[in-house]
């Protein structure tokens, strides 16, 4: 376990200029899977209230 905890210090955490791009690079991907898995659940809860799952019904 020290070994991999060594590894990512001295890969990620050592220079303030890549503790900067994994901290960025972390915050983008946790935001992008936190939309994805909210907007499914909304979805779930409101499936057939939506108008993209209504649409067909009223479009000509």
């Amino acid at each position: 376990m020290a070994g991999v905890g060594g590894f990512l210090y001295n890969a990620l955490f050592k220079r303030t200029s890549t503790f900067a791009l994994t901290i960025i690079a972390g915050s983008f991907f946790f935001e992008r899977s936190f939309e994805l898995l909210s907007d499914s659940i909304y979805d779930n809860i409101n499936q057939g209230k939506l108008w993209k799952h209504i649409k067909d019904k009223y479009e000509q």
